[in-house]
């Protein structure tokens, strides 16, 4: 289970990012395609650091709203 932050972009699409997966982003012209997106993003980065032998991280981002 990974963590993802949803957010409309300037060009008015909704941008999904995977903060616990450093470059982990994608984006949908809907709320629901960005999830879908971001979700297969997400696979396809485990999957490329496992075929190469690399360390998968942990989820520890940590969600905090800040109203200013």
């Amino acid at each position: 289970m990974r963590e993802a932050i949803i957010f409309r972009g300037e060009d008015g699409y909704w941008v999904a990012e995977c903060p616990s997966l450093p470059g982990c982003i994608s984006q949908g012209e809907t709320k629901e395609k960005a999830v879908e997106n971001i979700k297969e993003a997400i696979s396809l980065y485990i999957e490329a650091l496992k075929e190469d032998n690399l360390p998968v991280p942990e989820e520890t981002f940590e969600v905090m709203v800040v109203a200013v």
